[in-house]
């Protein structure tokens, strides 16, 4: 019996020992969408902060302490989201790098700032979320009002006197990104034939195609997720419509190509210069390739994410959120994958490098020239 007992004690002992280490791990939090329509994206921002932390532990952690992460699942839903935000709050989680649709990094923000936690999304574009007087939000990629830009002066140049229509999912994000861009057509002189939505889960275009198709739309502008976009691609040459598809960075991700198969070929997308073409990323995208993952859209955004937070409470010498984000709005540039990146008072980057993708029959995607011929 006393063997027993002292196994038990031991045994005791050991659990509170890899309790005590465990508690004093920094805990970090990625949210997004890891099930649903947008899961595609959501694996990207897992498998980017889940390097992130693997890279920062085997470099000594951070303030001598080791980084456990924790994964949250918002499945792209406003409520869901600020349930996780209040979640990580709770659990004083100093920072989370998320999420993935604006429609969710909004209300959670608010929630976070209550909760007295840093956020950084790696993806959210709409412009609302950094023009609140929030505290604790930044951004490692760019607003819907540069990205609404780049698509309007490629459409001005390329479809002059052509007839284009612009879509959107009702959405924060689609819509947002939608009237961005009709915005800065109307500027310059270019009027939209048509501007229609639909809802995000829709199945069926028919209708809207067969208006495309009466209007003799040469260019269609989604505002709206890859899922929805892949469909209305696909229905558009069910009905012998050659019109093309032009949307934004949500359509960064093989799943499109998986949706539309080889008729995705010469759709159009924005997104910033494919961060695992740059000298910053050669390593680590390496790292992942020997993973079998393949770091694309918002991947490495996500550990730039990672890095600002970690470089910004290395400098403050503290991981109190309020402190971290004073150093990371303080000036000064951040050495990160994607880059050297400024962040202004509001939490947004300083530069502004929305390029033009084209997708082709192979499943892949390259940056087109929008100032070439």
């Amino acid at each position: 019996m006393k063997s027993f007992k002292l196994i038990g004690l031991a045994l005791g002992a050991s659990f509170a020992l890899s309790a005590s280490a465990f508690a004093q791990d920094i805990t970090v939090a990625v949210a997004g969408p890891m099930t649903g329509g947008e899961s595609a994206f959501g694996r990207q921002m897992k498998n980017g902060a889940e390097m992130a932390v693997a890279d920062l532990n085997a470099g000594g952690g951070l303030l001598g302490k080791k980084l456990a992460l924790d994964v949250e699942d918002d499945a792209c839903d406003p409520k869901q989201a600020r349930s996780v935000a209040e979640k990580i709050g709770s659990a004083k989680i100093p920072f989370v790098a998320g999420h993935y649709c604006s429609s969710s990094s909004i209300p959670a923000s608010e929630a976070y700032a209550d909760g007295n936690v840093l956020q950084i999304t790696p993806a959210s574009t709409n412009p609302l979320f950094t023009e609140r007087k929030l505290w604790n939000v930044a951004r490692v990629c760019g607003r819907d009002d540069q990205q609404g830009l780049v698509a309007a002066e490629f459409i001005a140049k390329y479809y002059k006197g052509k007839n284009v229509a612009i879509l959107n999912d009702k959405t924060t994000y689609g819509k947002g990104l939608a009237d961005e861009t009709k915005k800065a057509l109307n500027k310059v002189g270019f009027t939209e034939k048509m501007f229609e939505s639909y809802n995000k889960g829709d199945k069926d275009f028919n209708a809207i195609v067969s208006r495309l198709k009466r209007d003799n739309i040469d260019l269609v502008y989604v505002g709206g997720y890859h899922q929805e976009s892949g469909l209305i691609l696909r229905q558009m040459r069910d009905q012998g419509l050659q019109t093309v598809l032009m949307a934004g960075d949500a359509l960064a991700d093989k799943e499109f190509a998986s949706i539309t198969g080889p008729a995705g070929a010469g759709t159009l997308f924005t997104f910033g210069p494919d961060p695992r073409n740059k000298p910053t990323a050669k390593a680590i995208v390496e790292r992942f390739k020997a993973k079998n993952i393949d770091p694309e859209g918002y991947t490495l955004y996500t550990y730039a994410a990672m890095q600002v937070w970690s470089q910004a409470v290395k400098k403050a010498g503290t991981t109190d959120p309020k402190k971290v984000m004073d150093t990371i709005k303080g000036g000064g540039a951040w050495d990160t994958v994607i880059g050297k990146i400024e962040i202004d008072a509001k939490g947004d980057i300083k530069q502004i490098d929305y390029v033009v993708y084209k997708w082709d029959d192979k499943g892949g995607y390259t940056e087109i020239n929008p100032k070439g011929s």
